[in-house]
């Protein structure tokens, strides 16, 4: 449990009220970068102990969402590369707890947030794959109008393929030619067939632990985000840092009004 002192409190307390009138985005996307790294300065003996405490702070950051009104947020859990790249038992255990955080968390009984998956199923374990597909159909019917996306197997290159695939395929059922498809596709074209279809593109963009790149994370929904860097490792990532990067956005905002 974090002491939380009384100039934190009261900081917080201000942050919020400058926020008050101002824009908020309607949709945030979180790149949870530093749980590797934030363990590692912990002096924790394992990075999966990181990897734990990064799970379960995705639900104060939904609750911080929530008191504030945004109802789309997408979380990258893990990528494609991360699948491939990590140690086989490092994997093993990001996907018990991405297990155990849908089911615990985010499907319990009275959700208020709907869950959806973007990412690619057939790269996850079967046993993960199926509590996400259970997870999902267990909040359908979550009536808050709260949306909560997590990223998992996910790649945006990939992304994008795979919606070309599904576009190219759907046209050449209905007899069109690849050149009368060529004439008119448009971008909606495209979006249609997106992990994120449905959903509004993101807002604000914010990514933990220093790094200033996308990695692959949303390229065709961030198209017109505003990104928000924040150095603090994603355990660490804190409410304050939060609505510092809503104060940001915020102003932008102001700025592209004015």
């Amino acid at each position: 449990m974090r002491i939380v002192s009384p100039a934190y409190t009261l900081y917080a307390r201000r942050l919020r009220r400058q926020l008050r009138g101002g824009a908020l985005p309607r949709h945030v996307g979180l790149i949870m970068d530093g749980n590797r790294r934030w363990a590692k300065q912990a002096g924790l003996v394992s990075p999966s102990l990181g990897h734990k405490a990064g799970a379960e702070h995705v639900d104060d950051v939904l609750a911080w969402c929530e008191a504030l009104g945004i109802r789309h947020v997408t979380v990258f859990v893990c990528s494609t590369e991360n699948l491939s790249r990590r140690s086989d038992s490092e994997v093993a255990f990001l996907m018990g707890l991405i297990e155990q955080v849908v089911t615990d968390k985010l499907a319990r009984p009275g959700a208020r947030w709907q869950l959806h998956i973007a990412g690619s199923l057939d790269a996850l374990p079967d046993r993960t794959a199926r509590a996400l597909k259970e997870a999902v159909a267990a909040t359908e019917d979550c009536t808050t109008g709260a949306h909560v996306t997590l990223a998992i197997g996910y790649g945006g290159r990939q992304e994008v393929v795979e919606a070309l695939r599904e576009l190219l395929t759907e046209r050449a059922e209905s007899g069109q030619s690849l050149a009368e498809l060529a004439a008119e596709v448009a971008p909606e074209d495209i979006a249609r067939h997106l992990w994120t279809a449905g959903r509004p593109d993101p807002d604000l963009v914010i990514r933990t632990s220093g790094e200033q790149r996308m990695s692959n994370f949303l390229l065709w929904q961030s198209a017109y985000s505003e990104l928000y860097f924040c150095d603090a490792h994603w355990p660490a990532f804190r409410e304050v840092d939060f609505l510092r990067a809503l104060r940001s956005y915020a102003a932008r905002q102001r700025r592209q009004s004015a």
